[in-house]
């Protein structure tokens, strides 16, 4: 990678071997003799996370800001084209994401922008492991064959990237406010009877409003490894808890580099802003229903900040398909994909019919 700045190894204490960032510990741990040592944050990484303009780095953002602050690799997957990020002395044979062989060295003529911070493991494998097991005997739908393999050897940590973006908004709104009545009508019924029934009519009444709201890291993210729908699925994370950037969390883990750019990301993240501010303004409206809801938003005080959010991530093949599952590495939440039993589907709509057809039966 070009323009990486190389930076001491976060060597153990007693041994001399390359530490690593234990979630477990909580603190960076030799790999050869166990030894524990503190995380001593770089000066670099002293003082609060900060948020950044996003106008003034929209139009340019400063080399200080781009580089990893430690010597690194790239490696690109001609498979699933995720970009995977670690020490020179590793050796990568398979992709960390979608397992394939067609590894590729990727160089760059201009380095990324720096993670702004950090958000370090706390969720230990051996727990993950427990989870996903839970997780494959509540899966009814799998073949039981399916529930009786362990598919947890390839668990591996890998810290993805993300922007997290902010905004103040205020907004002005108008609509029409439905507000439902009802008529009773006179009906003949299919054997000549006369029926009444209840009929729903809307009154329309223009309405208008405001709304004040701060949107505070929302996040959009920059992988491609991960499909985008699980990792909604082991979300929120906790970024209040997040770390400055610091070189030794990632010490001993992948690191993905993003590939959705800052400026696809902040078109992403306020299309999403727009779409829950218009949710927000419509729960305003009065009244049982409406139309035609016209929202005029101002947006001010944007920011952003790139981070490196903690996944733990499990590929398996189970008859010639390929199947993920995801877990958040601070909280534990977990999703995934998992194949289906086409016998137990089947069983569950013949008992639906049989039920269905019983309670025809009775009620005629």
């Amino acid at each position: 990678m070009a323009d990486v700045t190389a930076r001491q190894r976060f060597e153990c204490p007693s041994c001399g071997g390359a530490a690593e960032w234990s979630p477990a510990k909580q603190a960076l741990v030799c790999p050869f003799c166990g030894a524990v040592s503190p995380m001593q944050p770089s000066t670099a990484a002293i003082g609060a996370v900060q948020e950044h303009d996003l106008a003034t780095a929209l139009s340019a953002v400063p080399d200080s800001a781009r580089g990893w602050e430690t010597a690194t690799r790239s490696v690109k997957c001609q498979s699933c084209q995720a970009i995977s990020v670690f020490t020179p002395e590793r050796v990568a044979q398979n992709c960390d994401f979608c397992g394939s062989p067609a590894l590729v060295p990727y160089e760059q003529t201009k380095a990324p922008i720096r993670p702004e911070s950090v958000l370090p493991f706390k969720v230990d494998q051996g727990k993950v492991r427990d989870q996903v097991h839970a997780w494959y005997r509540s899966r009814w739908f799998a073949p039981n064959r399916f529930k009786n393999r362990a598919f947890t050897d390839t668990i591996h940590g890998l810290y993805l990237p993300y922007w997290t973006f902010d905004a103040q908004v205020a907004a002005q709104w108008t609509a029409e406010a439905g507000y439902y009545y009802y008529t009773t009508e006179t009906y003949r019924d299919s054997k000549g009877n006369t029926q009444t029934r209840q009929v729903q009519h809307v009154r329309w009444q223009y309405a208008s409003g405001a709304l004040d709201h701060f949107f505070d890291d929302e996040l959009v993210p920059a992988s491609r490894g991960v499909p985008a729908d699980l990792l909604r699925g082991i979300e929120p994370f906790p970024t209040k808890d997040l770390a400055p950037y610091d070189a030794g969390y990632v010490s001993g883990w992948v690191v993905e580099q993003y590939q959705i750019d800052l400026v696809a990301a902040a078109q992403r993240s306020r299309e999403a802003m727009d779409t829950e501010l218009r949710r927000l303004c419509a729960a305003q409206i009065p009244g049982d229903t409406h139309r035609n809801l016209q929202v005029d938003a101002d947006y001010s005080a944007q920011t952003f900040k790139h981070v490196l959010l903690p996944v733990w991530l499990l590929n398996y093949q189970y008859s010639g398909a390929t199947y993920r599952i995801v877990a958040n590495g601070v909280t534990g939440a977990l999703a995934g994909k998992y194949p289906k039993s086409w016998i137990k589907i089947a069983l569950l709509v013949i008992l639906l019919l049989i039920i269905g057809l019983i309670i025809f039966y009775f009620a005629g």
